[in-house]
């Protein structure tokens, strides 16, 4: 059976750590502490005081001075690392975790996973093409050598990079090693950290190199890992669930967080906040729960559902054009038709219909679905972002493709942006909205096609989610109506045949019977 050996990095609140230790090693785990030789003696005096007898405990040898970004993160973690293998020769696996880290799943399902597979669990991809760095350095982490803390002599760190730029002191990755990155907590058998330590005694070479790159703890095990060990035993998703901000910085997770951490599939998370008493407490218990509770329904939609929600108030509702959208033009003398409607299959069903009975050209949902009915571009329209950064471009070449002066397109009414930008160009722009009603059969649909649900989501997650969906979908209509468009149009399943057909003669210019057919399009708003 699986023996954990926790590396528990810290550098304050003593009470938080004996409570810590104290609790991962009741499960019949250890732990081997390492705390920043840049705190006080009286807190480590504490913690030892507190935690010498409990014989699952041991503290590193030397205690290191820490500094974020620094080598020395990666140093200490060496040093708690092999005060582990030396002091707990019955362990089978070391895990990272820091004080902010709490366990989402009991011990015993823990151990249960490390036992069902023997692999090593790191996140590890490719340092330079796998865009893992969301802001700051990138290549400059490695190239060129970081010799003072970015944080305490800011001044110092950029001009000692601004030299080496200018004088061209770059310098190669070690030979034969493929540069990784990932996130710095991990779970790895006691086999690979031996072999990683036995490295570095072999090769100080590479030893050196990281010591002067930059936040080498997101690089070092990782590179090394992946260097040393077969592919096949290496599960590239770190064991502990974190998520990073747009702006790169980690999350914290608050009491009302529970139900979405116990539904990841990982064994941690972090960063757990010190105010979060009740999650705090409920966690706790989690752990070293004798009658292991049954499993919560996982999704692993953690990160999916967090971005949806932190996205809404900004994606679509950018008012403004950049300076470099300026320049497109589709041109006076055209007519731009666009269908808007949440519902896909709704505005494409319409859009098909229109070209039936009038002949008009059209496309699906160019901004958002790959496959949008769209004609032979040579290409050029392949990339979806491509397409909505070009927009008017895009949409020009579909005239000039069709020769004709009008023009059918499907837009979701969340990207108001885009529709405003096409209402302020010099053709004429008219809107239609195909308003229909959301049951939660749909919402939940939506939902998981858009990764935010699975089959499997717990019904909290999902009563919690579907009124945010409904809102927001709400808001989207509304905003629409109140956008002040010139040529606004809107038809739905509760309005009167006759009132959905003249909606459509003014917003298609076309004889009354011509928009009474369409109107009386059969199941045209059905899903």
């Amino acid at each position: 059976m699986s023996k954990i050996a926790f590396i528990l990095l810290c550098h304050k609140d003593p009470d938080g750590i004996i409570a810590q230790a104290e609790r991962l090693t009741a499960a019949g785990d250890c732990i081997a502490i390492h705390f920043d030789a840049r705190a006080g003696a009286g807190p480590y005096r504490k913690l030892r005081a507190a935690l010498d007898a409990n014989p699952r405990v041991t503290f590193a040898r030397r205690r290191v001075k820490c500094g974020w970004g620094e080598w020395s993160l990666v140093a200490a973690t060496q040093e708690a690392a092999r005060a582990a293998l030396a002091a707990f020769p019955d362990a089978t696996h070391l895990y990272m975790v820091s004080g902010d880290c709490m366990p989402i799943k009991p011990a015993a399902q823990a151990h249960a996973l490390l036992d069902s597979d023997d692999a090593d669990h790191i996140e590890s991809v490719d340092f330079f093409g796998s865009g893992w760095i969301r802001t700051g350095m990138r290549e400059e982490r490695l190239v060129y050598r970081h010799l003072f803390n970015e944080r305490a002599h800011k001044r110092l760190f950029y001009a000692s990079l601004e030299l080496q730029r200018r004088l061209g002191l770059r310098r190669a990755v070690p030979a034969g090693l493929e540069m990784m990155i990932g996130s710095q907590w991990w779970c790895l058998r006691r086999a690979t950290v031996e072999a990683v330590l036995d490295f570095c005694a072999c090769r100080p070479d590479i030893v050196r190199f990281f010591r002067t790159s930059w936040i080498p703890d997101e690089t070092f095990f990782q590179t090394l890992v992946r260097h040393l060990v077969p592919g096949s035993e290496i599960r590239s998703r770190p064991p502990t669930f974190l998520i990073f901000s747009d702006y790169g910085m980690p999350v914290t997770f608050h009491d009302d967080h529970h139900d979405l951490l116990r539904a990841q599939e990982h064994l941690f998370a972090r960063k757990i906040s010190p105010d979060a008493a009740l999650l705090r407490q409920r966690l706790d218990a989690l752990w070293t729960a004798r009658d292991t509770p049954s499993p919560a329904p996982v999704t692993g939609q953690g990160r999916n559902i967090y971005a949806y929600l932190t996205g809404r108030g900004r994606t679509g509702r950018r008012f403004a054009p950049r300076f470099w959208e300026r320049g497109a033009t589709i041109g006076a003398g055209r007519e731009l038709l666009i269908v808007t409607s949440r519902k896909w299959q709704v505005g494409r069903r319409l859009a098909e219909r229109i070209h039936a009975v009038t002949g008009l050209p059209r496309t699906g949902y160019l901004f958002s679905e790959q496959d949008a009915d769209l004609p032979d571009l040579g290409g050029i329209g392949s990339d979806i972002a491509k397409r909505a950064r070009h927009r008017r471009a895009m949409v020009r070449m579909i005239y000039d493709y069709h020769g004709s002066d009008r023009l059918v397109i499907c837009v979701e009414p969340g990207h108001l942006d885009l529709i405003r930008d096409f209402a302020t160009d010099r053709c004429t722009t008219r809107v239609l909205e195909v308003r229909c009603p959301f049951d939660d059969a749909y919402l939940l649909g939506h939902a998981q096609r858009a990764g935010l649900l699975t089959p499997h989501s717990p019904s909290a997650v999902v009563e919690a989610l579907l009124p945010t969906l409904r809102d927001e979908m709400t808001h989207e209509s509304d905003r629409l109506a109140d956008a002040g468009l010139a040529h606004f149009h809107r038809i739905g399943p509760s309005a009167p045949l006759d009132a959905n057909a003249a909606e459509l003669r003014r917003f298609l210019s076309i004889p009354p019977d011509a928009a009474r057919q369409i109107a009386a399009t059969e199941q045209l708003y059905e899903e």
